[in-house]
């Protein structure tokens, strides 16, 4: 038989592990998981006033510091800030400090592209057998929805936030036959950021006519931010090209980039071979053609990164378009100044996510007709980190 000695010992113990048990339970209420919404903020300011109206900056800051601004003015993504390597901060897009270099003329710095990005063969498309007009502001094309399209117009903006992210909807009302287009379009572009570190851009549009439709965004990244972008890495997931003619449309067919200074497949410096005697560089002066993705589905995934190994920062690039025209800056010229840097030749580069140019003229490639009453909806992200 037990001693009361030992029925006492025997209770401290008890005590002793029921102690530790509800302190052991006690730490875990406590610490419950962070919310995904800790350190996102959004700020609005104003950013000068357009022949429109007001224009507002909204900044979207998440809790690693990665800064994103957006004003309203052409729905434009005017700034965006990114730890390199060592946690050291900086602007990686080419832009401008007031909302005057933006009212001038530019080469599209961060703007939403439409109603139609990238080029028109002569200005007109055929819909319903009726051919439609719009302003040849490329040579004896179309570019990137006319000299007064929506990188050009002042959005109406809302702030917004989600379960784990915060960010602003700019919306824009385009009347029917803007620029030549048919039917009344409503347009919304999203911008949203979170702490996953990634920026979320949705483009979403109804029209009450049939008209054409492919919305960009027509950001410059320099992830140095300065100098040419000739030592970026750049991947690209695609086996083709659309090669192009003298006035760089589309001539219907996919060229394969494989043996050709295009093959982006495993990253490679955009500089090793910008300058190969190739047909297609000589058209382009570089880089400025469509890659035809190779997609696994329709939906959102990895389709290209940049890298540049001085700072270590990465852009990784998802999408949901059957394309992506990569742009290497060869019509920079020195005339643009912005952020304290002169815009010199090939210092930004561009990778748009699109249909393919020309789509209204060329049957065989993914159609961009959009019905009365339908909804086009697309989105891409940027994913940034340093290495």
């Amino acid at each position: 038989m037990f001693s009361s000695k030992n029925t006492f010992y025997f209770l401290l113990l008890a005590l002793l592990i029921s102690a530790c048990n509800a302190g052991s339970n006690e730490t875990q209420t406590e610490t419950p998981a962070p919310s995904p919404m800790e350190g996102l903020s959004i700020t609005k300011a104003p950013f000068g006033e357009s022949p429109d109206g007001a224009v507002d900056i909204y900044t979207l800051t998440n809790n690693n510091g990665i800064e994103a601004r957006v004003i309203n003015y052409g729905a434009l993504l005017v700034s965006l800030k990114t730890p390199d390597r060592s946690g050291k901060m900086g602007d990686i897009v080419l832009g401008f400090d007031s909302l005057a270099g933006y009212l001038g003329d530019h080469p599209y710095f961060g703007a939403t592209i439409g109603r139609y990005s990238n080029r028109i063969a002569k200005g007109e498309f055929k819909l319903k057998d009726k051919t439609y007009t719009l302003a040849k502001n490329n040579g004896e094309n179309h570019l990137h929805g006319g000299p007064g399209g929506f990188g050009r117009q002042l959005w109406t903006a809302e702030e917004m936030k989600t379960e784990d992210a915060i960010g602003v909807k700019l919306t824009y009302v385009s009347a029917d036959m803007e620029e030549g287009y048919p039917g009344k379009m409503t347009v919304e572009t999203t911008y949203l950021l979170n702490n996953k570190d990634e920026l979320l851009l949705t483009y979403t549009a109804t029209s009450d006519k049939t008209t054409v439709c492919n919305l960009t965004n027509h950001t410059y990244f320099n992830l140095r931010g300065e100098g040419d972008i000739l030592d970026h890495q750049l991947m690209i997931k695609a086996n083709n090209i659309t090669p192009v003619d003298a006035t760089l449309i589309p001539t219907g067919e996919l060229m394969p980039v494989e043996g050709t200074p295009f093959d982006f497949r495993t990253a490679t410096s955009i500089g090793a071979r910008i300058d190969n005697p190739h047909e297609q560089i000589k058209i382009g002066g570089g880089y400025d053609h469509n890659y035809v993705i190779n997609k696994a589905s329709t939906g959102m995934e990895l389709i290209a990164y940049i890298q540049e190994n001085k700072t270590g920062r990465i852009v990784e690039v998802f999408s949901e378009e059957p394309g992506v025209q990569f742009y290497s800056g060869n019509f920079l010229n020195g005339t643009q100044t912005g952020k304290g840097v002169t815009y010199e030749y090939r210092s930004g580069l561009c990778l748009e996510t699109q249909h393919f140019p020309d789509s209204p003229n060329q049957s065989q490639f993914p159609s961009t007709t959009l019905g009365a009453g339908e909804r086009y909806n697309t989105r891409t992200m940027w994913r940034f980190s340093a290495r």
